[in-house]
């Protein structure tokens, strides 16, 4: 036993110094019918006399080819190599780019771990790779040590998901606006990804002055004359047809300047009423936003002022509003609007000037104070006495009504809350006592 096991090692071992795979793998298995013969010694009679048997053996063939085989790397496969009368052959595993020898018969001759054998009486022997990874990738040979070997081979394709090499691609950016931006984005993987690149908010690239895109394919994406428009998040998406793609998320920033705009230059409120000041500015950075009076002084929150800022989309717009409660004469004047961000500053002014109040009851919420009185219009009455001359001729109506059933006009209007009897001689003719009660009427309420 100790004699046989010499002889493998030592066939191992010279096997694997062999640069031809092909040699390799017939001198591993000349050792494996080296130690066979020495299996088949007969030793009964103790003279060492062999006996060998004169049969006639049929040699040993495929019954199968080997199946190319694609398999995603980290899992596990097995090619299979399918023999008939193989009898005391051997059949070997070679990696032919590699010119390895991983088995011969039921042996492992490479140290690799991750490489196993297995048979089916004989008949198809599967060669097991577990955790397979890309160096796997190649033909593998499966060889009968026949006088003139039987070979045939099988391919082994490791494809690998793709995967992005954050050292070789861009990271976030800040430039200034105007200039030129280069993104650049490599990955690997087998087969070979391809890379396309989309805006996170699904908006165009723009390449260029009048070049607008949905998405850009290639590693590396130029933009031209960059604008505020054009910040955001940029996906680079690595794809190969193994799940799963992969997407890298590159954050561009676009530095510039404040700039204001405002909605009314001029705005006109009238006394104890609220107003609301507006102005609109971009910024990147994001600007400090604040409010001065025409001397210069800062505003700042009180019961009088009160201040809002609201960031809009996309992030460089702000919403800058100054309300300012209780108007009072020493209110109207000059206020501005001031943004200012390390590119620079911006101001814009707003004139609040004095106004009729509407005409129209104003909104209880929006005042502080309840609006001044006004002098009641000509064609209305004064609250007690129009409330006294209406009730009179009410009275009046009411008398005439009872001479007038069965139909007639009526003879009193009433507009906008106040009476005017109707100018009409025909009836003051055929009422001259109803005339006279009315002109008396008027008489003692000193409207006449």
């Amino acid at each position: 036993m100790a004699k046989r096991q010499a002889i493998k090692g030592w066939g191992a071992m010279h096997c694997a110094r062999l640069v031809l795979p092909v040699c390799a793998c017939a001198c591993a298995l000349a050792m494996a019918v080296v130690v066979d013969a020495h299996a088949d010694v007969d030793t009964s009679t103790g003279n060492g006399d062999n006996t060998l048997t004169n049969s006639v053996v049929e040699e040993p063939e495929f019954t199968d080819v080997i199946q190319n085989v694609t398999v995603p790397a980290g899992r596990s496969v097995r090619l299979a190599c399918s023999v008939k009368n193989l009898g005391s052959f051997k059949v070997a595993w070679m990696h032919f780019e590699q010119s390895a020898i991983l088995t011969v018969h039921n042996h492992v001759i490479t140290r690799n771990p991750r490489v196993s054998v297995t048979h089916d009486k004989h008949r198809t022997w599967f060669l097991h790779i577990s955790d397979v990874r890309e160096e796997d990738r190649g033909r593998y040979m499966c060889q009968i040590n026949t006088v003139t070997a039987k070979t045939q081979f099988g391919y082994l394709h490791v494809v690998v998901p793709p995967s992005i090499d954050d050292s070789l691609s861009s990271s976030d950016v800040i430039v200034r606006e105007g200039a030129n931006v280069t993104l650049t984005c490599r990955a690997n993987g087998s087969p070979k990804p391809t890379i396309k690149w989309k805006r996170d908010d699904n908006s165009k690239i723009s390449i260029n002055k009048g070049h607008s895109v949905s998405e850009w394919e290639g590693e590396v994406l130029d933009m031209a004359r960059i604008s505020r428009l054009d910040m955001g998040a940029y996906l680079c998406i690595a794809s190969n047809g193994v799940p799963p793609t992969v997407s890298k998320r590159v954050k561009v920033s676009v530095d510039f300047p404040p700039m204001l705009w405002i909605p009314h230059q001029l705005v006109g409120a009238p006394l104890y009423y609220n107003v609301t000041l507006e102005c609109f500015t971009e910024a990147y950075p994001t600007s400090l936003n604040y409010w001065t009076r025409e001397d210069g002084h800062m505003i700042h929150e009180s019961s009088k002022y009160h201040m809002e800022n609201t960031v809009g989309l996309p992030q460089y717009k702000t919403h800058m509003k100054l309300l300012i409660r209780h108007i009072i004469t020493e209110d109207y004047g000059m206020y501005k609007c001031v943004a200012k961000n390390p590119r620079g500053e911006s101001d814009g002014t707003i004139r609040l000037y004095t106004s009729s109040p509407p005409t129209t009851t104003p909104d209880p919420r929006s005042l502080t104070t309840p609006p001044p009185s006004r002098p009641p219009r000509r064609d209305t009455p004064l609250v007690d006495k129009g409330t006294k001359y209406q009730s009179n001729l009410n009275e009046i109506d009411k008398g005439k009504q009872k001479s007038d059933e069965g139909g007639g006009k009526t003879h009193l209007n009433w507009v906008g809350g106040a009476s005017h009897v109707t100018d009409n001689a025909e009836w003051r003719r055929g009422h001259p006592r109803i005339l006279f009660l009315v002109y008396a009427l008027l008489k003692l309420l000193g409207l006449f």
